[in-house]
C-alpha cells in the first residue's frame, strides 16, 4: 500500500455496524470506495497466493473447480491463530496491490475528492499510516447481530469467533478520528457523514445541506 495523491478515509468498525452503508454515504460526497473485503476474495483466487495456501494446507482447501474453498480456509485460520497469521501474511500484501490498482483508476477523475478504504482489517493489516484520516463506526451489539445474521448466517458464536480475530473495539477507537455510532436512520448516516465531511473541510456548508 502506497499513500494515493488524493486524501485517504479509511473506514473500520465493529462487524455488523453498517461499514458498507457508511462508504456509499462517502461515496455520494465524492469519495472513491474500496471494498477491501471483496479485494480479499479476489487475492485468496490469485495464482501465487493460491500456491502458498495449498502449499500448506493441501488440497482440501479447493472447491472442484479448483477454486478456494473459503469455508474450509476459514475453518482453519479461526481455529489456530499462528495459521490465520500465516493467511494474513499471504493475503494482506496482495490486497494492498489490489487496492493500488484501485486507486490508480481515480488519477484522471475529477469527480473523485478523496479515496475510502473500507477495511475491517485496516489497523491489522498495519495500512493505518497510510490514511490521512479514520473513522471508526458502532452500532448496538442488538443490532449488529441481527445484521450478521441476517446477512452471513452467524450466530453468536460465529461472531464471536470473527470478532476475537480482530484487534478489540478500544484499541481500534484509539487510531479513529471520529467515531460514528450507526443506530439509527440511513439518512441519518448521510447526514452525520456529511457534517463529518464539512468539519474535515473536505466539502463545504452548502454541499453538506445539499441531499
Amino acid at each position: 500500500m502506497t499513500p494515493a495523491r488524493l486524501p485517504v478515509l479509511g473506514l473500520i468498525g465493529a462487524i455488523g455496524a453498517g461499514k458498507s452503508t457508511a462508504a456509499r454515504a462517502f461515496a455520494e460526497r465524492g469519495g472513491f470506495a474500496i471494498d477491501c473485503d471483496r479485494l480479499g476474495h479476489g487475492a485468496l483466487a490469485l495464482p501465487e497466493v493460491l500456491d502458498r495456501l495449498v502449499a500448506r494446507w493441501g488440497n482440501r482447501i479447493l472447491l472442484p473447480d479448483g477454486a478456494p474453498n473459503r469455508k474450509v480456509i476459514g475453518s482453519i485460520v479461526f481455529a489456530d491463530p499462528s495459521e490465520r497469521e500465516f493467511l494474513e501474511g499471504v493475503v494482506f500484501p496482495a490486497i494492498g496491490t489490489l487496492a493500488r490498482v484501485e486507486m490508480a483508476k481515480t488519477a484522471d477523475d475529477a469527480a473523485v475528492r478523496f479515496i475510502v478504504l473500507d477495511a475491517a482489517m485496516l489497523l491489522e493489516a498495519n495500512w493505518g499510516d497510510f490514511c490521512d484520516r479514520i473513522v471508526y463506526l458502532d452500532a448496538p451489539e442488538a443490532q449488529r447481530r441481527t445484521r450478521v445474521r441476517e446477512r452471513s448466517g452467524w450466530d453468536e458464536v460465529e461472531l464471536a469467533r470473527r470478532e476475537a480475530a480482530q484487534w478489540p473495539a478500544a484499541a481500534k477507537i484509539e487510531w479513529a478520528n471520529a467515531v460514528i455510532r450507526n443506530d439509527g436512520t440511513e439518512s441519518g448516516l448521510r447526514a452525520t457523514v456529511a457534517r463529518l465531511l464539512k468539519d474535515w473541510g473536505w466539502i463545504d456548508e452548502k454541499e453538506c445541506r445539499d441531499d
